[in-house]
């Protein structure tokens, strides 16, 4: 299926591993001109080689920090206008409530809401004028069903999903669309260590520790398995794409291979 990309202009943050790195893969080999962004140049030389490797659209790398207003700043310089902002950049921890200091508060909501917000900000009145543009934020699903174990991270992720439908609602009438994709626990570089600060037996093999997470605290997932990055990549190229014009303030949550629609 053509997603109709060819030549869009996209930024995706969070995207040198992971999810965002496999969105800048889907947008570029559809075509779109992708930028991406990091903090270490090491890392983002890296993913640029990997993306340029995959075929597509044109891949620039950033050194920049959207966790910071001179970040944001950065990526406004080198890219003035786009037709697509993916803020996927987020931090996770699992730590009891009343273990959560004020500084991790304040460093995931930099990092997880701020960070959305101020690119959100620069993008948002130019995709107005220009009658086209797509935000989309990459949320989770702890925004809706909120972990005792990760309360403060739930609250970003909630924070995410009101400010993704506040700006659907001043799109009205316009072919700009604002979205939130609500991905499960997703395979990652940092999900094993995660995995074993809840194991019972850290030391236990991998897919022993994954098993018991779902069972214990995922007892509800359909698809009782993490979700590869690739799949939450589908998604958010085509909610991405001229296709989902009729996709507008939605928090979609991808569960068990099902996609259900929250407004």
């Amino acid at each position: 299926m053509d997603l109709q990309l060819n030549g869009k202009k996209a930024l995706v943050t969070g995207s040198t591993a992971g999810i965002g790195l496999e969105i800048a893969r889907r947008l570029a080999t559809e075509g779109a001109d992708v930028i991406i962004c990091g903090r270490s140049q090491a890392k983002l030389d890296e993913a640029v080689a990997q993306l340029r490797a995959s075929g597509g659209g044109k891949v620039r790398g950033v050194l920049a920090d959207p966790a910071t207003a001179e970040g944001a700043k950065t990526l406004l310089e080198v890219a003035p206008d786009l037709d697509i902002l993916v803020n996927n950049l987020g931090i996770y921890e699992a730590k009891d409530f009343v273990d959560i200091s004020d500084e991790a508060w304040r460093k995931l909501f930099e990092v997880n809401v701020l960070s959305g917000a101020r690119l959100a900000r620069q993008y948002f009145p130019g995709m107005l004028e220009r009658n086209w543009g797509r935000i989309i934020f990459i949320a989770s699903e702890a925004g809706i069903r909120v972990p005792s174990d990760m309360i403060h991270y739930a609250v970003t992720k909630t924070a995410q999903l009101t400010i993704s439908r506040g700006l659907a609602e001043l799109t009205k009438g316009t072919r700009v669309t604002v979205n939130s994709v609500l991905p499960g626990p997703t395979r990652s570089e940092g999900i094993v260590d995660f995995l074993k600060s809840v194991a019972s037996d850290p030391h236990a093999p991998a897919a022993e520790i994954e098993a018991e997470f779902f069972r214990k605290d995922r007892a509800t997932s359909l698809l009782q398995r993490m979700i590869e990055p690739e799949e939450i990549a589908n998604l958010v190229a085509y909610v991405a794409s001229p296709l989902s014009a009729a996709t507008n303030g939605a928090a979609l949550r991808v569960e068990g291979g099902l996609i259900s629609t929250i407004t």
